[in-house]
Formats: structure tokens, C-alpha cells, sequence
């Protein structure tokens, strides 16, 4: 089995196999190609990311500096945001859905690595030889989903759709749909219902209107 196929199994593989190597030095560098660019320099900005990311659908903007360990193991669907350091170590898949907005500083993290010293540092191979070995844990995000400043999520962690992640949590359970959650770890803390709509907050919807 190939050490990308393990990842899939979500079984040990050796993230310093050559072939993962190569995977992982291509798109770092293509991120310092992307952090190197201007802001409205949108054709080659949109040039690097198709080259990076599996999949990004339309619409869909990142402003960067950005941080994408393989890229290709990550779908992003239209009308994406993501402000400013965002890092996804997609060792495993990570999905993104629709209309989705990330705060300054987001973080995606799937690898998990042994909790001994001793195994996290060596463990013996199916062929008898002595290497670094770590699994991985797929990480999906639903559609309409707001993740404030400085969220962790966790690996192995689902998100449902139209849910809102308070700024500095660590996401290290299954978020169910239509959730506000936040803290460390982050907690459900009610539902979003329609009493969440703008139009309750007249001063601060001023002459704006609901569409």
C-alpha cells in the first residue's frame, strides 16, 4: 500500500516517505509564490491556488499570507473567505462547503501523532524498518459556516452547515448544524434561529434593510 493510501485508510504512514515529501515541497513553495504576490494581481493569484488546492469554487478569495502542507487533499467550495494566516495541514481531506467565511489567524489541522515519547519518535515498519510514523483524521466543514479569529479545528472534527465558531476556539467535537459554539474546547451554546436576524438590532442595521 502507498503511504497516500494509508492516509485514506487512516492507518500509520511516514510522512517522510519521498513521494509525500515531494508532494508537501511543491505546493510550500507555491504558498511563498502566493504570499509573494499583490493583492490585485488577482490572475496570478488564482493561477497558484488552482495549482495548490484539489478543488476552490468560484467566487472564492484568500488573502493571504496562506500555509497549505499538500493542497491537493483540500476541497474549497464557491463564495470562500479567508482572511489573513490561513493554515490547513491536509495530511488527510479537508472539505469545505458554500458561502463560507474564515477570520484572521484559522487553523485545520488532520494529522494526530502517538501519545508515547517513545512510539512518536520510532516505530517499527511492516518491512522491519525503524521510522517516524503518524495517522491522520479527515476534518469537514459544511456550507455557510462564519469561523471566527484564531479557530482550531481539531483533527477528525465535522462542522455542520450555517453554524458560527467564536473567535479562539479549539474544535475538538463534531459541531451539529445551525450551531453557535465557542471556547476551549468548544461547546454548542444554542441554537442560531431567526431572533438571531439582523432586523432585531435596529441600531446597528441603521437604513439597511433584510434582503
Amino acid at each position: 500500500m502507498q503511504e497516500e493510501e494509508k492516509i485514506k485508510a487512516g492507518i500509520l504512514f511516514s510522512p517522510a516517505a519521498p513521494e509525500l515529501k515531494a508532494m508537501k515541497r511543491k505546493t510550500h513553495n507555491l504558498n511563498v509564490d502566493y504570499n509573494n504576490t499583490y493583492e490585485d494581481e488577482t490572475e496570478k493569484r488564482t493561477a497558484i491556488l488552482s495549482e495548490i488546492i484539489g478543488k476552490i469554487g468560484e467566487n472564492s478569495f484568500i488573502q493571504g499570507p496562506i500555509a497549505f502542507h499538500y493542497g491537493s487533499h483540500t476541497t474549497i467550495g464557491r463564495n470562500f473567505f479567508g482572511n489573513f494566516n490561513l493554515t490547513v495541514q491536509d495530511d488527510a481531506e479537508v472539505t469545505i462547503g458554500d458561502n463560507c467565511d474564515f477570520g484572521p489567524n484559522v487553523t485545520i489541522v488532520t494529522p494526530v501523532h502517538p501519545m508515547l515519547p517513545d512510539e512518536r519518535l520510532a516505530m517499527q515498519t511492516a518491512e522491519g524498518e525503524k521510522k517516524h510514523l503518524c495517522y491522520a483524521k479527515p476534518v469537514h466543514i459544511g456550507s455557510n459556516c462564519w469561523l471566527g479569529a484564531s479557530v482550531t479545528v481539531c483533527p477528525g472534527v465535522t462542522i455542520g452547515d450555517n453554524c458560527v465558531i467564536g473567535a479562539g476556539s479549539v474544535v475538538t467535537r463534531d459541531i451539529p448544524e445551525n450551531s453557535f459554539a465557542a471556547g476551549v474546547p468548544c461547546k454548542v451554546l444554542r441554537k442560531i434561529t431567526v431572533s438571531d436576524s439582523m432586523k432585531y438590532k435596529p441600531e446597528i442595521l441603521a437604513d439597511n434593510q433584510i434582503i
